[in-house]
């Protein structure tokens, strides 16, 4: 391999690497918002009962959202093998990006009663199941992608996303709640994280249309090898 070959080679896999990590990035974001402001959506979506009860029921909506992962994994895993690794993560992507989207425009618990709550956490199944197929899409993307003897380097960096997308939301929460104020933040400010995610989406998007297919996938579907079963 030349020079130059090599050199264009490295920035290629840069590309692949940085966009699948930064739509990663931004889907964890999306997941963990709704732990950081649980606090908050207690008192507007589980106000029903008193607040601690409220609170544990917030919290069983979060982990609602991790219990659904596996089966978004089967789900969008089986996908993959028929639509190709792009089309299914640009799937989840949109899926966790409008689910993240809708819990910022929800009524709440004083507006149309309990199908606020149940509004709420059918949204956080969605992004579960659509988590579930992301990550393992974006890391079964990457590894087809890596030279021989270096997977584990390249989805290494896959793996890093979780906390720097934990880190994002906590940062977007702290410039918002800081830029208006206490008060209205409880009041409404607490959306706006949750809204500034469609302009994540948008750049998400951008950037993984982008990129190719996984050579591997296509050249199994030249040679007519792709999964025939689960």
């Amino acid at each position: 391999m030349t020079t130059d070959t090599a050199k264009a080679r490295g920035r290629n896999d840069g590309l692949i690497i940085g966009a699948s990590s930064a739509g990663t990035i931004f889907e964890w974001y999306d997941f963990y918002l709704y732990g950081s402001l649980a606090s908050f959506i207690t008192g507007h979506f589980f106000s029903g009962v008193n607040e601690t009860t409220g609170y544990i029921f917030a919290l069983m909506a979060f982990a609602a959202g991790f219990a659904v992962r596996p089966f978004g994994a089967l789900v969008f895993g089986r996908l993959g093998d028929l639509w190709g690794r792009k089309n299914t993560f640009l799937v989840t992507m949109l899926l966790m990006g409008l689910s993240t989207f809708a819990v910022g425009l929800l009524p709440d618990y004083k507006t149309i009663g309990v199908a606020a709550p149940i509004a709420l956490i059918v949204m956080r199944l969605v992004q579960g199941l659509a988590l579930g197929g992301e990550y393992g899409g974006a890391a079964t993307y990457v590894a087809e992608h890596a030279p021989a003897g270096r997977r584990g380097f390249y989805t290494s960096w896959i793996q890093t996303t979780a906390t720097l997308g934990l880190f994002l939301s906590l940062i977007v929460i702290i410039l918002v709640r800081t830029r208006l104020g206490e008060e209205a933040f409880k009041a409404w400010g607490w959306r706006v994280p949750f809204l500034v995610s469609s302009l994540l989406l948008a750049v998400s998007l951008w950037i993984r249309l982008k990129l190719n297919e996984s050579p591997v996938f296509q050249r199994m579907v030249d040679e007519g090898t792709t999964s025939k079963a689960p």
